[in-house]
């Protein structure tokens, strides 16, 4: 990667000063002779000194994971300096800070990612090689941190890559779990869950921070008593106190000094159950039960919620991690001696999703317990301070709990949405005189149940989605009465995805072309300018080198494919692809129905096959979701069959990629061709990996749902396919209730063909599906949207049969694609949200 020029010198100062160098410059330039010559000789200096005094060896002694270790810690000292400058330059200058809660941050490896932002990227390899390693070998060891799942997660991650990137005071707030979601295995075509234990090595980027922890507590009895001269005080009786130990993490800003914080709380026992002493054996059980409680809390990503003490354990999670870091902002912003009254115009603390939601409660429970600010002006530094994005247009999806649940485990908090609630109420009743279904549609506490995103709305200033069509659907649908009721807080933030890792990192050599045509490195920091290239569609010989790039990245995910699938792949194929969370909305069922119709029918038509395709799927299934399950199986099913053809394989092959994630998403994404993004309209917010496709130059195979509807626009419909139901028909046949299921499978002779062999024993017994699909009337409309989408594969495969075309498609998908970075999004959360501005770190 490029590198700014260095000052000349011998001492780890003038390296330093290097790098800060680049906070005033856009430009950024690969360094040459004497600099480059300096900054390995610092590197080196600091890669055997890190290596002695880490593990005690010369660097010839090393391990792999030590390498990987050592390579880290030498980054990491280009990086403390920065830190502590920005932290110290926010607290200092006063300046507006963002704090963005999600329950995961989906980061990926991150050792590539903070070479590149530092600029030392081909100094360090360089080094490495004068010691015979390889940097790649060192970015192989790195686990996939184990803090997200899916697409909620990665765009988290993507967020603070571009807030540090754009020099924004931004940070994040999460947990620091032990075990990830899990690690997918594939055995005999079912998935199988075993622990993902990313922490087995230790995490070589967390500094942990004892001395910030703070006290969470659960459970006990809480009241309002009177405390004389006309004043109430609160009563919190016997809680269960759990300490939260915060972990941090320096999010690099790329080519700049600014250094922010993601920090991921741990919990640990409370101090004073460390000692056990001269106790009873009932004291030790009940040390040894809070023990257990308390460790199971950041044990792992997302508790099966199937299950009453999985829920539970949910909620649990996400108060703690609330709590904790409301408090520590808090106590952080008490510090610097602002007054209490101006917290909201100097903290924002961003919603991702419902989970975080318990911030509204829990900021007014400092305010007003701790602070002791009266009602009034907690609630107005509450709704200034808190913003929410919405991801879900599916009101069975928005998270809720029961008060049954709710109360006991937090009672403080519960009495304080109570009043929230009813003071809310107040005012509705006001606006809507005797209108108490307009009541019921309000209420953030109905039915038994606490509804989170109605609090998150109600508590913050900013409610926005994710896309045109789904800010629409909440508008009109999900939160309508909500929208009517406060219109103005209502917005769009179209997502996006952060270019240097899923650009840059991932395809070096589609970058080096773009940097070679635009003719500069600038699209870097301002991935807009990717839309110069539009000036190159028609340069054959810049279509040409794209498509040889494309090639590349084929041959490079087949040779993965072979060592992990003992599959040998045609790189000549069609590169068919469809990774993400494994859901009935997201429609891999359809995919793999589809794919059985066309074996079917090449088994009776040897013609019918002429262009070669490899359909490619990836994702995890929740362990609690037996459809998805039977989906992956299904899968694997088909494959088997179809890859063991001799007759068929050479045209048709389907793989199934294990334990799909980012890392692997590095391979996938550049490879691919065909971007399916085939979810059933008005159901997917937005997508992000349609983005990651289109960046890396595939066409968008899709309906008009999400982000799908914004790439149309910006790439026209000669470059991608759209097919299937529109949004408006699919809530037309939800409300109307006319669709059948059955109608489908009497009139449509594909859709009976397929749904037979599910249970003739042509793939086994899939009476699962059958009965899904049929008696549980298709909700996702896959056999409505049978035909269109098989009308849409042919169009691909003709499309493709014009190569020139299809490298016009590619090159058109790439200059387009810059609209899509999380930088934009960033930007406009930054100006039309947040109000923070760029901070220069000096």
């Amino acid at each position: 990667m490029g590198m700014p020029h260095v000052r000349r010198g011998i001492g780890d100062d003038a390296f330093g000063k290097g790098v800060d160098d680049l906070a005033q410059k856009d430009h950024v330039t690969s360094p040459k002779g004497k600099a480059l010559d300096t900054m390995k000789k610092i590197l080196k200096s600091r890669f055997i000194t890190t290596a002695h005094v880490m593990f005690g060896r010369d660097v010839d002694q090393l391990t792999e994971i030590e390498i990987y270790k050592t390579v880290a810690a030498t980054a990491k000292q280009s990086i403390s300096d920065n830190w502590v400058k920005t932290n110290k330059q926010y607290s200092e200058r006063r300046e507006k800070q963002i704090y963005y809660f999600s329950i995961e941050f989906l980061l990926g490896r991150l050792l590539k990612a903070n070479l590149i932002n530092l600029g030392i990227e081909e100094a360090l390899k360089e080094v490495l090689e004068d010691f015979h390693l390889k940097l790649s070998d060192a970015y192989e060891a790195e686990p996939d941190a184990g803090l997200g799942n899916g697409g909620l997660g990665r765009l988290a991650a993507c967020f603070i890559d571009s807030l540090a990137a754009h020099r924004l005071p931004g940070h994040g707030c999460s947990i620091r779990y032990q075990y990830g979601l899990f690690e997918q295995k594939i055995v005999g075509g079912n998935q199988v869950e075993i622990p993902d234990n990313w922490l087995r090595d230790g995490f070589a980027w967390e500094y942990r921070k004892p001395d910030k922890s703070v006290d969470v507590k659960f459970g006990g009895n809480a009241y309002m008593r009177d405390a004389g001269g006309g004043k109430l005080e609160l009563v919190h009786e016997d809680p269960m106190i759990v300490m939260a130990v915060p972990y941090d993490m320096p999010i690099v800003g790329y080519h700049n000094a600014t250094v922010n914080t993601l920090r991921l709380w741990n919990a640990e026992v409370n101090r004073d159950f460390s000692d056990y002493g001269m106790l009873t054996q009932e004291q030790i059980q009940q040390r040894n039960d809070y023990r257990s409680f308390v460790e199971a809390i950041t044990r792992y990503l997302y508790p099966d919620d199937s299950t009453y003490e999985g829920r539970r354990m949910r909620l649990i999670q996400e108060y703690f991690f609330v709590s904790a870091g409301v408090q520590s902002i808090v106590r952080h912003y008490k510090k610097t001696g602002m007054s209490i009254y101006d917290f909201g115009k100097k903290i924002g603390i961003h919603i991702n999703d419902t989970h975080p939601a318990l911030c509204v409660a829990e900021l007014m429970r400092i305010l007003v317990d701790e602070e002791q600010l009266t009602w009034e002006d907690a609630w107005a530094i509450t709704r200034d301070t808190i913003a929410y994005t919405n991801h879900t247009i599916m009101p069975e999806a928005l998270e809720t709990w029961s008060i049954d649940m709710f109360r006991p485990l937090l009672p403080r908090i519960y009495m304080i949405i109570d009043e929230i609630n009813r003071r809310h109420l107040e005012e509705v009743r006001r606006r809507y005189p005797g209108n108490e279904e307009k009541v019921r549609a309000l209420s953030i506490i109905q039915d038994g149940v606490v509804h989170m995103a109605r609090l998150s709305v109600v508590g913050g200033h900013s409610v926005n989605g994710v896309a045109k069509i789904h800010t629409g659907i909440l508008k009109s649908t999900t939160l309508k009465d909500f929208y009517d009721y406060t219109p103005r807080k209502f917005n769009n933030k179209t997502n996006g995805i952060t270019h240097r890792r899923w650009l840059m990192g991932a395809n070096p050599e589609l970058s080096a072309l773009i940097d070679e045509v635009l003719g500069s490195h600038s699209w870097h920091r301002h991935p807009e300018q990717m839309r110069g290239l539009h000036d190159y569609v028609d340069d054959k010989s810049f279509r040409e080198r794209l498509m040889k790039i494309k090639h590349l990245r084929r041959e490079g995910l087949a040779r993965y494919i072979e060592q992990h699938n003992g599959i040998k792949l045609n790189p000549d194929s069609i590169f068919d692809i469809q990774v993400k969370r494994i859901h009935s909305y997201k429609r891999q069922l359809m995919n793999i129905l589809h794919i059985m119709y066309r074996y079917h029918r090449a088994q009776s038509d040897p013609g019918f096959l002429s262009q070669p395709v490899t359909y490619f799927f990836g994702g995890k299934a929740a362990p609690g979701y037996y459809i998805a399950k039977e989906t992956i199986r299904l899968i694997n099913t088909v494959a088997e069959k179809i890859n063991n053809d001799p007759n068929v394989s050479k045209f048709m092959k389907v793989i199934f990629i294990e334990n799909f994630g980012v890392s692997i998403g590095e391979l996938v994404y550049p490879a691919a061709d065909v971007s399916e993004q085939i979810s059933t309209a008005s159901k997917e917010a937005s997508g992000t990996g349609n983005m990651k496709f289109m960046m890396n130059g595939a066409i968008t195979l899709g309906t008009l749902d999400g982000a799908n509807v914004e790439i149309r626009e910006a790439v026209g419909n000669d470059h991608c396919v759209i097919f299937g139901l529109r949004a408006e028909e699919v809530m037309n046949y939800y409300a109307g209730g006319t669709y059948s299921a059955w109608d489908e499978y009497h009139a449509n002779e594909k859709v009976r063909t397929v749904m037979n062999q599910l249970v003739d024993g042509t793939y086994g017994d899939f009476r699962s599906i059958y009965d899904y699909l049929l008696h549980a009337n298709d909700e996702f409309f896959i056999l409505k949207d049978f035909n269109a989408y098989d009308d849409a594969r042919l169009e691909v495969m003709r499309r493709f049969k014009d190569k020139d075309g299809w490298a016009r498609t590619a090159a058109m998908n790439v200059a387009h694609s810059g609209g899509f970075s999380s930088d934009r999004t960033i930007d406009e959360y930054a100006r039309d949200i947040w109000d923070i501005h760029p901070v220069v770190i000096s």
